[in-house]
């Protein structure tokens, strides 16, 4: 009986701890990828109140993490309203908070927003010389992982940020038909996606 409790406490240990291996292998590689695409580093990783997993440039006030769960309860509110069951969880979401690459717009609104490569939208009104700027981006799917740009204010501008970038995350993995359709801004259409 003796030996089974070591072994039950030794494979226990061996599971937590590739566990552990596996989650920071993943934080790397999105790490890596948010890093490509923003040019920022993120030395700071904590989690909203309600449990999203948070990595910045620098750390979130309350009032930024009070605002992305704000922009996830809605995406999960009406995500249920759709019938769509699957990452609808807080911990399923890694978000990170790039420096803002502009702070207006060109109207000179409050606008924080990344500059990424053009990609699809290349030669569209957007482009602005190989680069567009964007309110948020999706990283990755699985895990779901997106970006978006720090803000000083505006809090509100944040949870439609954390909702829009959330949808494209919702439909890929409930509706990939739907997904489809909308992923891609370029040919027209916008947020919400979802009503």
């Amino acid at each position: 009986m003796k030996n089974l409790y070591i072994l039950l406490i030794l494979g226990g240990s061996i599971f937590f701890s590739q566990t552990i291996s596996a989650q920071s292998r993943v934080d790397r590689i999105l790490i890596n990828e948010a890093t490509r695409i923003t040019n920022d580093s993120f030395p700071v990783f904590t989690a909203t109140p309600k449990g999203a997993r948070i990595y910045a440039v620098k750390q979130p006030n309350s009032a930024m993490l009070d605002a992305i769960d704000k922009g996830l309860d809605e995406l999960f509110t009406v995500a249920k309203k759709n019938n769509y069951k699957k990452r609808l969880n807080y911990a399923d979401y890694t978000i990170f908070i790039a420096k803002a690459d502009r702070t207006q717009d060109r109207d000179r609104n409050y606008s924080p927003d990344i500059a990424v490569p053009a990609g699809q939208y290349a030669g569209s009104v957007y482009d602005q010389g190989g680069f567009i700027y964007a309110a948020g981006m999706v990283l990755a799917y699985n895990p779901c992982a997106f970006v978006f740009a720090e803000h000083t204010k505006d809090y509100t501008r944040v949870s439609n940020v954390v909702r829009y970038e959330g949808e494209h995350l919702v439909l890929y993995h409930n509706d990939r038909k739907r997904y489809n359709e909308t992923a891609d801004h370029s040919q027209g259409g916008g947020h919400p996606i979802l009503n």
